[in-house]
């Protein structure tokens, strides 16, 4: 599976409510609960909390990609959320993230999810592809700024 098919327009949200780490992530699983990629909630944020209990998943840059890998996960998926006001994730830079792809990955998924987290982290670091998310509404034009 290509990274690029793990996205959906039903998973890209362009104004978080959150305002804490612990809510972006729940904010996120719930659209994956809301599209039936996860089927339990609570086992899935388990997950992820363990993952960014070893090292937090905000890479800078305004950036944050958690991921887990759970029985919970149905579906090989990203949801892509933007906070225009910033979140703080307890980022490598100390700033406030912004632009939050969640990965999740079925527990016998092998190496997806490293593969979806290099493809994203090589695409962002190109300040324009930034931008262009911290702009896009729709999600052709989110597709489009990722491409």
């Amino acid at each position: 599976m290509n990274t690029i098919d793990m996205f959906s327009k039903d998973r890209v949200k362009f104004g978080l409510d959150s305002t804490t780490k612990s809510d972006v992530i729940s904010e996120l699983i719930d659209i994956l609960v809301a599209d039936g990629k996860v089927r339990d909630k609570d086992e899935f944020k388990k997950a992820v909390l363990h993952r960014e209990s070893e090292f937090s998943t905000g890479i800078g840059m305004g950036i944050a990609i958690p991921h887990g890998k759970s029985d919970a996960v149905i579906e090989a998926s990203i949801v892509f959320g933007r906070s225009d006001a910033g979140i703080d994730y307890e980022s490598m830079d100390d700033l406030p993230a912004h632009l939050f792809f969640l990965i999740a990955v079925p527990q016998e998924s092998s190496d997806l999810h490293l593969r979806a987290l290099s493809e994203i982290s090589r695409k962002l670091m190109h300040e324009e592809v930034r931008e262009s998310l911290m702009k896009c509404t729709d999600f052709e034009s989110f597709i489009n700024a990722f491409k």
